[in-house]
């Protein structure tokens, strides 16, 4: 790892996942005016979220990361971007009543559209074409011309994620998120479902005690707390170039922030410490995030603990563990025993997705709602033996009423996938097996049981 750092110091490093462009001067184009346009989000706000998670690492607060498993330019609309909102905010009032701490509300979007493959290509009948890698970087249809990757695609990426904040921001400060409309959050299809139901009651305590508060003259209107919340942006820093353009040296602290998110993560596949990844997020003074899988080992995590964050700053650094359900207890152990001796103030979460993924036998992609919270039990249950704090949880849902994960309230079976299968990439929640999942974790954290 080089001592100094600039924001092309990763250009020096091994790098992986990273699509053929076929005409560097077009990237180079597209590259410099994205490097020309403002920044997405300003490094206070990034400080800002940083603080938060201090609060997680310490035990004081939970993180709550979800949103798309990737955006797409042709879902994008006001519609899908309030949904999802929804959503996660619906999910952020359960856990935060049912458990009694603040929780920070970080979104998959706004720029979460580069997507990992374990192969560059793949077979479309007896045609190998390159693979969808999100569509930041190709199309998803299934011919070779379709993924062809454009550079202007960059640009694409750039605008549809400055119009998503911009409608997050004047939804999350200009009404939609006050704490009085709980009950207009529940949408039809949610509220027919027994989290619905359940989260109805805890919406109704929620306006009691806000009348309470008004009879004893508290101003809740006015109440900024009451009425607008902040949900902070992340995605995976996956296609560096793009990071680096919108690389900006704070004039407040002289440090430098990857502008295009407040928080970025490496991906479980190109997370080595003598890569390009880990050598470009080290110097960017954004809250970071490390997805670890089953074969990490307790010296792979501290040592990237320390490339990462050696000056042991609180909030800095999540550890998102993505091990499936019948790892996750045993291998997590060992790292939470490491990390929690060697004193490193992180934030550990789970992901209880990406390691429960199976094909179906109609041949979709999906994930059983049991196995997932069959992994955040593990998850809970490694961290009360280690004593250490299960401080989040990060997801991929939408707020539409998709049929891609099987379970859930509704007990969705293999033949109902077909119905809404809509998912650019990997099988997301929708709104009421997500609503459920906050029921079940805010339980598991507080009582020990789903």
């Amino acid at each position: 790892m080089a001592k100094s750092w600039s924001p092309d110091s990763w250009r020096g490093f091994p790098i992986k996942q990273q699509p053929q462009w076929p005409d560097e001067a077009e990237l180079d184009r597209a590259l410099k005016q994205i490097h020309s346009y403002p920044p997405l989000v300003f490094a206070g706000e990034a400080r800002s979220l940083q603080a938060g998670l201090g609060q997680v690492a310490a035990g004081n607060a939970f993180l709550l990361q979800a949103g798309d498993c990737a955006e797409s330019f042709e879902e994008f609309s006001a519609d899908n971007i309030r949904e999802k909102l929804r959503v996660i905010l619906q999910m952020a009032i359960v856990l935060t009543y049912s458990m009694g701490v603040p929780v920070m509300k970080v979104g998959r979007l706004a720029g979460q559209f580069a997507k990992p493959r374990s192969a560059d290509f793949e077979k479309i009948g007896d045609e190998e074409i390159p693979s969808f890698r999100g569509h930041i970087v190709n199309a998803a249809g299934a011919t070779a011309a379709a993924r062809v990757p454009s550079p202007e695609r960059l640009v694409q990426a750039y605008h549809q994620s400055a119009a998503t904040l911009n409608l997050v921001r004047a939804f999350t400060k200009g009404g939609f998120a006050a704490l009085d409309r709980v009950h207009a959050w529940n949408q039809e299809f949610v509220a027919s479902s027994p989290a619905g139901e359940r989260y109805e009651q805890l919406a109704n305590e929620i306006d009691r005690a806000l009348r309470f508060m008004r009879a004893t003259g508290m101003d809740t209107e006015s109440n900024s707390n009451l009425s607008t919340v902040d949900i902070f942006t992340s995605h995976e820093a996956l296609l560096l170039s793009y990071e680096e353009a919108l690389t900006r040296k704070d004039s407040t602290t002289g440090g430098w922030y990857d502008c295009s998110a407040h928080m970025l993560w490496i991906g479980e596949r190109t997370r080595e410490l003598d890569g390009a990844h880990v050598e470009f997020l080290r110097g960017v003074g954004n809250p970071i995030g490390c997805k670890v899988g089953p074969t990490a080992s307790a010296e792979e995590v501290l040592e990237l603990c320390e490339a990462i964050n050696p000056a042991r700053i609180p909030g800095r650094l999540t550890l998102i563990s993505r091990m499936g359900a019948g790892k996750v207890e045993d291998g997590l152990r060992p790292l939470l025993r490491a990390v929690r001796d060697a004193g490193h103030p992180v934030v550990w979460a789970c992901d209880p997705m990406h390691g429960n993924t199976f094909t179906s036998a109609g041949g979709r992609k999906t994930r059983d709602f049991e196995s997932i919270i069959s992994e955040i039990e593990g998850f809970v249950r490694a961290h009360r033996a280690e004593n250490t704090w299960p401080g989040g949880i990060h997801v991929e849902l939408t707020g539409d009423d998709v049929t891609e994960c099987v379970g859930g309230g509704d007990e969705l079976r293999d033949a109902d996938l077909d119905t809404r299968y809509e998912t650019v990439c990997d099988p997301r929640l929708n709104g009421r097996q997500s609503i459920e999942l906050a029921f079940r974790t805010a339980d598991l954290i507080r009582n020990g049981d789903a």
